[in-house]
């Protein structure tokens, strides 16, 4: 009993918490306003990785308390890096994984310092990250050249329409009715604060998310929840070059 206090003491010392891991039975985040987060989502969609990842290496982007990179060693994956730029967080997935006895390796940097880990991984996990960066491509066009070697699991928060419109390669720049429809992709920006937390930056809508992953070079693999999306790395699309505009045009 004493020693179940002691680890409860520590645990809500490091706390708050944003994954709620359980250590020796005790919970980390038991009142989690998204319930037992983030294992009620992960539920929905681990059937798109392997069950056995034996022999691969995985990269888990913004780990916060490494609940993610748990699970890819719970399918025995062989090598685990775990980043986050923030040490609080960085701190509750070392305690965590120190307890369970879990080997992963963690690192204090953000998704724009990636190209100094110097490797590709066969897996790289991106959950829950991209609407907090006031960057939100470039980190995609970063993580597509220096970290990915196949496949990215990947999340975002999205609020607007699920619909996505389809689209012309171009518009004349008297168009305006396609950014009115709904399916159009669209980023929304967050100026102050949403859901009480100062870094939503950017919440994209569904066709904004597709977009931006094929926009960066991503293949869309597997659409299992609303939110994620398993994709693979492409080739970078080809950008035309801009014709220089005439005078009268500017």
């Amino acid at each position: 009993m004493r020693e179940q206090a002691d680890l409860k003491a520590q645990i809500h010392a490091l706390g708050p918490w944003f994954h709620n891991m359980r250590i020796d039975g005790v919970e980390t985040a038991p009142d989690h306003f998204l319930g037992d987060y983030p294992a009620v989502k992960w539920k929905k969609f681990k059937h798109v990785l392997p069950d056995d990842l034996t022999g691969r290496s995985v990269l888990d982007i913004g780990c916060n308390a490494g609940y993610y990179a748990h699970e890819m060693k719970r399918r025995n994956a062989d090598r685990v890096v775990a980043i986050d730029s923030d040490p609080r967080y960085l701190r509750q997935a070392e305690f965590a994984a120190k307890q369970m006895d879990v080997k992963i390796e963690f690192r204090h940097m953000s998704v724009y310092q990636i190209a100094e880990l110097r490797q590709k991984f066969d897996l790289v996990l991106f959950m829950g990250v991209l609407y907090h960066l006031r960057h939100p491509l470039l980190a995609l066009d970063l993580i597509h050249q220096h970290v990915v070697g196949h496949q990215m699991l990947f999340q975002c928060m999205q609020r607007g329409s699920n619909m996505v419109t389809p689209l012309e390669a171009d518009y004349r720049f008297e168009e305006w009715k396609i950014f009115e429809e709904p399916g159009c992709p669209k980023l929304f920006f967050i100026e102050r604060r949403f859901a009480e937390d100062p870094t939503n930056w950017f919440i994209p809508n569904r066709a904004g998310v597709e977009a931006m992953l094929r926009a960066s070079g991503f293949v869309i693999e597997a659409h299992p929840e609303r939110e994620v999306y398993l994709v693979r790395k492409g080739d970078m699309p080809m950008i035309d070059p801009v014709p220089f505009a005439p005078a009268a045009a500017r």
